[in-house]
């Protein structure tokens, strides 16, 4: 009986999470290169922080899997597997193991340790964005976008944004893990 709780209080803490994964990634500022602001790479990162690497991947992989299959809850509304097959969509299958990096010190005394292991999930994340926008572009175009060409358009840009938003998802996954506790609500 008391493994079904966990079970459920598992299962609704992941739904929670990814509705506000699905929440800050639809809120948009467009970009011209098509790659929007948007705060997807803070809630990632806060997935990760405060739910561990397991809890934190599995929601994070349930918010990829929702859009591919046509649920508008990628930026801007969108949703479908031609966005995830997108020039934005290595960013999105990058979400993944940035959240997985997130979580694997969640409970980590040290401080720098989960923010570093954050920030290479980050960089992995803009790498495989970048080569998909490269990839996709090279196709559409009939001529080669290199990919650092690709970086400097989708990944540079966004990089410092995305770094305070894994730098700040770390200390507010500190205050909403200490509040939690206080309220004896403790997840992950």
């Amino acid at each position: 009986m008391n493994q079904q709780a966990i079970s459920t209080k598992s299962l609704v803490t992941i739904g929670m999470f990814t509705a506000l994964v699905a929440v800050l990634s639809i809120l948009e500022i467009p970009s011209p290169t098509g790659v929007p602001f948007t705060l997807q790479t803070f809630a990632i990162a806060l997935c990760g922080f405060v739910l561990g690497f397991k809890q934190g991947t599995l929601c994070v992989f349930l918010y990829v899997l929702l859009g591919a299959i046509g649920v508008p809850i990628y930026a801007g509304m969108t949703g479908g597997l031609g966005k995830l097959l997108g020039v934005t969509g290595g960013f999105l299958f990058g979400f993944i193991p940035m959240a997985t990096l997130c979580g694997l010190k969640k409970d980590s005394s040290n401080k720098v340790l989960p923010i570093l292991l954050g920030l290479i999930g980050l960089i992995l994340c803009h790498i495989l964005g970048s080569l998909q926008f490269s990839l996709i572009m090279t196709a559409k175009n009939n001529s080669e976008i290199s990919f650092i060409s690709a970086a400097l358009t989708v990944s540079v840009p966004y990089l410092a944004k995305d770094i305070l938003s894994v730098i700040g998802a770390y200390f507010v996954s500190l205050a909403l893990k200490h509040r939690l506790k206080q309220a004896n609500l403790s997840i992950g």
